[in-house]
C-alpha cells in the first residue's frame, strides 16, 4: 500500500477572496523524528537495491513528489507559488541527511494556508454557489490530471474550482438528489475535509516528506510512521475483519488497487481495481462522504465486526467516471480455505469424441505456517493442495491441464518454487539478484513430477510477483503454453526494517527468470493473447511512478521440453477464428473497443445537464444492445435493463484455453507421426 499520498488535497471550490475568518496553526518539525530522518538515509544508501546516494538529483525528484502529494489536482497552489517554492528543490537531501526537515514544513504550511483560506470561504458561500449554477450552459471540465497545469492567475484557479464544484453538484443532481440535499452533502464534505486537515499532525507531514524521498527511488519503498505501520501490519496479517481490498489514495479519492483473492469484495461484489470509493455507510445508517478523507480513517470505516454489512458508493473505473453506484459487502475474515486451490473439469467435444481438460484455480501462493510450526503433517499449502487436485483430475481422465493464475497477486516465494517443481523433474526456477550484485538461484530438487502432460497457464494483468515466477519458469522450460494478458511486472523484493519510530519497507532485490530476463516492469508476455478489460495503461508496474527498469542477467542451465514458439503459427489463427465467432469474446472485444474509443472523451466532462443525460442514456443503450446481441447468439432471453446484466462467465476463458490445448495435442501428434515416419524411412 503506497502511503506517499496519505495527505490529500481537498476538492471543489468557487470564487476566492484573500480573507479568511479562521486562522490556521503552523506545524513545526517533530524533533523526536530527527534520528529517524538520519536512519532513513543510512538505510536507503546501505541496503536499497540501487545503492543510491541521496543527492540533489534525488532531492529534485522528491520535491516534485512532495508537491504532488500535497496538491495532486493542482487546486491550491498557483504557478507563482511553485516558482517560489522551487528554491527548495535541491534541499530535500540535505534536510533528510541532517535530520532538519524544516523545509518540508515551510512548504506544507504555505499549502495549509492556501487550503484553509479557500475552503473556509467556500463553506460560507456554498448555498449561493450551488443555487447560481446554470446547467444549460455548454462548458466542460478537464479531469485528466496529466493535462492539468498550475493556474497562473487567481481568476484562472477560481474558474477551475467553480467548474469542479458545478460538476460535483451536477453529478449529485443526476443521481436524483434535490438541491437541498446537494448543498448539505457538499457542506458535510467540506466540514469533514477541514476537520481532517485540522487533525493532521507533524508526524503525518514528516511521513509525507519521507515518502517523497522513497518515491524517488521506486514505487514499492515506503516509510510508515507508527500509526501507519500498525495499519500496514494489520493488513498484512489480515487480523481484522474487512472486505479484502487493498486501497490507496489517488488525488482526493480512495482508490481500489486490487482485491484479495477469496475475500468478500472479490466473491460478493463487482468492485474492481481502479474503482474510486466516494462514500461509506453502515447497514441502517446514512452514507458518509469520504472524498478527501485520510486513507487510514477510510480503512477504519470499512472495517467492522464480522458478518456486518458495509455499503460503498463507488465511481467505476470503466465508463464516464461520473456515474456512481452502491455496493453492499458483508464483512468476513479472509480464511486460508477461501484462498485455497480449487478444481473443475471442462469438457470439449471434437469429431464426436469428448475430451476432459482439468482446471486448477490458484488465487494466491499460501502456506499455513502456524500448522507447520505446530508439527501438523497435514498442513495446507498451495503446492500440497495443487498436487492433490492433480491426482484427482488424473483419476478423472483429463487430457490436459490448465493452471489458472489470473488475479493471483503472489504470496510465498517458497511455494512458487515448490509448485513449479510439480511440473519439471528438477532444476532452477528463479534467480534473485541482491543490491551487491550477487545472484542466488532457487530451484526444485525433487525429481518427482506430479503432472507431465500438456498444460497451459492462464494469466492476466493482475497476475503478479510469485505468479510471474511460475509462469515465466514454465514458459522458459517450454513446459506450458502461457495464455492471457501481459502480467503485472512486479519483479522486486521488499523487506521491512524497524526504525526508531515506525518502519521502512525497502526494495532490496530483483527477480530474474532462468532465461536471465527480469520479470520487473515487463512482466511475462503470453504466448497467445486473450482480450482483457483491464487497462494496462492504468494498472501494472509500468503504470506506477518511477518503477525500476527491465533488464537481463546471464541465463542458467535448463532443458526445454517443448518448442512452444514452433506451434504458435498453427495455434494462433485457430484461436483468432474461434474468438471471432464466440458471442462472449465478440462482446468483450466490442466493450474494449468502446472503452478505447471513448477514453479521450472521458478526460473532459460536460457540465451541461442535457449532454450528460444523453451520454448516460447512449452508454446504457450501447451496453444493453451489446448484451442482447450476445444473448441472442447464445439462445438466451433478451434483457430490458442494464441493471439486469451480469458479468460474462469466467469459464469462457477456460473453455478457449482448453480448445488451444487440444489443438496443441493434435498438432503435436501429427508432428510426432511425421517424425516416426521419417525415422522408419531412414
Amino acid at each position: 500500500m503506497n502511503y506517499k499520498r496519505l495527505l490529500l488535497c481537498l476538492l471543489i471550490g468557487y470564487t476566492f477572496t484573500s480573507t479568511s475568518a479562521s486562522a490556521y496553526q503552523e506545524l513545526q518539525p517533530p524533533h523526536e523524528y530527527d534520528k529517524v530522518s538520519k536512519e532513513l538515509v543510512e538505510m536507503i544508501e546501505g541496503i536499497h537495491y540501487n545503492r543510491p546516494h541521496i543527492d540533489d538529483a534525488i532531492s529534485a525528484k522528491a520535491f516534485d513528489y512532495y508537491i504532488d502529494a500535497l496538491d495532486p489536482s493542482k487546486s491550491f497552489f498557483l504557478q507563482s507559488d511553485i516558482d517560489e517554492l522551487s528554491q527548495y528543490r535541491g534541499s530535500f537531501d540535505d534536510a533528510l541527511r541532517n535530520g532538519n526537515t524544516q523545509v518540508a514544513f515551510t512548504i506544507y504550511n504555505l499549502y495549509l494556508k492556501r487550503l484553509e483560506t479557500r475552503l473556509d470561504h467556500i463553506q460560507k458561500h456554498l448555498p449561493d454557489m450551488v443555487k447560481s449554477f446554470d446547467y444549460d450552459v455548454d462548458e466542460t471540465l478537464n479531469v485528466d490530471p496529466d493535462a492539468q497545469k498550475w493556474a497562473t492567475t487567481q481568476a484562472e484557479l477560481d474558474d477551475y474550482w467553480r467548474k469542479r464544484l458545478k460538476n460535483r453538484a451536477l453529478t449529485l443532481k443526476l443521481n436524483g438528489e434535490s438541491e437541498e440535499k446537494i448543498i448539505s452533502t457538499i457542506e458535510r464534505r467540506y466540514k469533514n475535509q477541514l476537520k481532517q486537515v485540522d487533525q493532521t499532525n507533524a508526524t503525518d507531514v514528516f511521513q509525507i516528506f519521507a515518502n517523497s524521498i522513497t518515491a524517488a527511488l521506486d514505487p514499492h519503498s515506503n516509510y510508515f510512521a507508527p500509526r501507519a505501520s500498525e495499519t500496514f501490519n494489520i493488513s498484512m496479517s489480515l487480523s481484522l475483519e474487512g472486505i479484502g481490498a487493498v486501497l490507496q489514495m489517488d488525488d482526493d479519492y480512495t482508490k481500489v488497487v486490487r482485491l484479495v483473492p477469496g475475500g468478500p469484495a472479490a466473491t460478493q461484489s463487482d468492485l474492481a481495481p481502479n474503482d474510486r470509493i466516494i462514500a461509506v455507510g453502515q447497514e441502517g445508517k446514512p452514507m458518509i462522504d469520504v472524498v478527501g478523507m485520510r486513507l487510514d480513517d477510510v480503512v477504519d470505516m470499512i472495517r467492522g465486526e464480522r458478518d456486518t454489512t458495509v455499503i460503498l458508493e463507488v465511481t467505476p473505473s470503466k465508463g464516464d467516471t461520473q456515474t456512481s453506484k452502491r455496493i453492499s459487502i458483508v464483512r468476513k475474515k479472509v480464511k486460508l480455505e477461501d484462498q485455497s486451490a480449487k478444481k473443475e473439469v471442462v469438457e470439449i467435444e471434437r469429431d464426436g469424441e469428448k475430451y476432459k481438460v482439468g482446471v486448477i484455480t490458484l488465487p494466491t501462493f499460501y502456506s499455513d505456517f502456524a500448522a507447520i510450526q505446530a508439527g501438523d503433517k497435514n498442513y495446507k499449502s498451495s503446492t500440497r493442495d495443487t498436487k492433490q487436485l492433480i491426482d484427482e483430475l488424473r483419476e478423472e481422465g483429463i487430457s490436459a491441464l490448465i493452471l489458472d493464475l489470473r488475479n493471483n497477486g503472489g504470496g510465498s516465494l517458497q511455494e512458487a518454487n515448490a509448485l513449479t517443481g510439480l511440473f519439471i523433474p528438477s532444476g532452477p526456477t528463479v534467480q534473485i539478484r541482491d543490491q551487491s550484485g550477487r545472484v542466488t538461484p532457487l530451484g526444485d530438487t525433487d525429481t518427482a513430477i506430479a503432472y507431465s502432460g500438456p498444460m497451459a497457464v492462464l494469466v492476466n494483468r493482475m497476475s503478479a510477483s510469485a505468479s510471474e515466477i511460475v509462469a515465466g519458469a514454465l514458459q522458459d522450460y517450454g513446459r506450458a503454453l502461457i495464455l492471457g494478458d501481459q502480467t503485472f511486472g512486479k519483479g522486486t523484493v521488499q523487506v521491512l526494517q524497524e526504525l526508531d519510530k515506525g518502519q521502512l519497507k525497502i526494495t532490496q532485490a530483483k527477480f530474474y527468470r532462468v532465461s536471465g530476463e527480469s520479470t520487473q516492469h515487463k512482466g511475462v508476455m503470453p504466448d497467445i493473447a486473450f482480450p482483457s478489460l483491464i487497462d494496462k495503461e492504468t494498472i501494472g508496474e509500468s503504470a506506477l511512478d518511477n518503477p525500476l527498469p527491465w533488464d537481463k542477467i546471464h541465463e542458467t542451465r535448463y532443458p526445454v521440453y517443448w518448442n512452444i514458439p514452433a506451434y504458435l503459427p498453427i495455434l494462433e489463427p485457430r484461436h483468432e477464428a474461434r474468438m471471432a465467432k464466440d458471442p462472449n469474446f465478440v462482446a468483450i472485444n466490442d466493450q474494449i473497443s468502446e472503452f478505447k474509443s471513448l477514453a479521450e472523451s472521458y478526460k473532459t466532462v460536460s457540465l451541461q445537464e442535457s449532454t450528460r443525460i444523453q451520454q448516460r442514456e447512449e452508454g446504457k443503450k450501447r451496453e444493453l444492445e451489446r448484451e442482447n446481441t450476445r444473448r441472442k447468439a447464445l439462445g438466451l432471453e433478451r434483457l430490458t435493463s442494464v441493471e439486469d446484466i451480469v458479468p460474462i462467465e469466467e469459464d469462457t476463458y477456460a473453455k478457449e484455453a482448453s480448445e488451444i490445448l487440444l489443438d496443441f495435442i493434435a498438432t503435436n501428434q501429427v508432428a510426432q507421426q511425421q517424425a516416426d515416419k521419417q525415422t522408419a524411412q531412414k
